[in-house]
């Protein structure tokens, strides 16, 4: 699927004019669209579909006609995941008069205020860029609330579901590191090759600041991976011991049950047994169970069970 964009006032509209930088979006391409793309446009195929690939790494590459980056972003989040949270990958292609982007799947790229002060397409290229790093900070403190949450219901559950939960963001953040490492690297090449790829000193300076937000989120990320990934075994442990008080206190009730059983049990035999013809014998019967439980009760209290 094309979708047709413009940078018309410093803002990213969608549609086309040939008075304007064009921008166009592939999502998805087709057999048709790849063939234009590497045959008219003359991108390499490889490349191509190592932007459809959701883990291929970030690179940068200098083509005759173009300069072709590829950038970590991650994919929008649904409940079907099961807290996995994935990355997928961006193909930006950089020519002279346009700029031609390629996505492994349909989703907003230039919302946000980001794009309302767009003046050329390296600015463009250099502000997509920002925003995925955005777009990572954001999903990390979704990452920690759900963190939090799922803490909290291990400390009071004994189901593995909320452990497997964890388990299931810690590997998300692990993706997440990965790829935010390999955009730290790609903007690092571009800040050696500024010169090469065209950059002014505005565009510079929103690369060092591209740099610093980057830089930021690696930290931001590495805390959370590190605090998931120590605490999992704390929380293993405690989950473990739920278990062990719930079987102590149900083999304590069992224990309380079964003594005055054992009392009444004694006095129901077929054989000749004391107070059988006694007026209160049911009654003397029942103060011995009673009896049996406050002693179970005591021994309870003075074992601090």
């Amino acid at each position: 699927m094309r979708k047709d964009y413009q940078i018309l006032g410093c803002k990213v509209v969608e549609g086309c004019s040939a008075e304007a930088f064009p921008v166009f979006v592939f999502v998805e391409p087709d057999k048709d669209e790849k063939r234009y793309l590497v045959e008219d446009l003359k991108i390499d195929e490889h490349t191509l579909n190592s932007a459809l690939d959701p883990d291929e790494l970030s690179r940068l590459e200098f083509e005759p006609e173009h300069v072709a980056l590829i950038f970590k972003r991650p994919k929008n989040y649904s409940g079907k995941d099961q807290f996995l949270f994935r990355t997928g990958s961006v193909g930006a292609f950089l020519f002279k008069d346009k700029l031609i982007l390629v996505l492994g799947e349909d989703a907003p790229i230039f919302d946000g205020k980001l794009f309302n002060k767009v003046g050329t397409l390296n600015d463009l290229m250099l502000r997509l860029i920002f925003r995925s790093v955005y777009h990572f900070l954001e999903h990390l403190k979704i990452i920690s609330m759900i963190s939090d949450e799922l803490e909290q219901k291990v400390n009071a559950s004994m189901e593995n579901k909320y452990l497997i939960n964890m388990f299931t963001l810690e590997k998300s953040l692990v993706y997440y590191l990965n790829a935010i490492n390999s955009n730290a690297m790609l903007i690092e090449k571009l800040k050696m090759n500024a010169a090469k790829i065209g950059f002014v000193p505005e565009e510079i300076e929103f690369l060092d600041d591209l740099l610093v937000e980057n830089s930021q989120c690696v930290k931001q990320a590495e805390i959370y991976s590190n605090i998931l990934a120590s605490m999992m075994d704390a929380r293993v442990s405690i989950v473990s011991n739920n278990l062990n008080m719930l079987i102590k206190t149900l083999t304590i009730l069992t224990l309380m049950v079964m003594v005055p059983t054992l009392v009444v049990s004694a006095f129901s035999m077929n054989v000749a047994i004391p107070f059988q013809h006694h007026a209160q014998a049911f009654w003397i019967i029942m103060g011995f169970a009673l009896s049996s439980i406050a002693a179970m009760l005591l021994v309870w209290r003075h074992k601090r069970w």
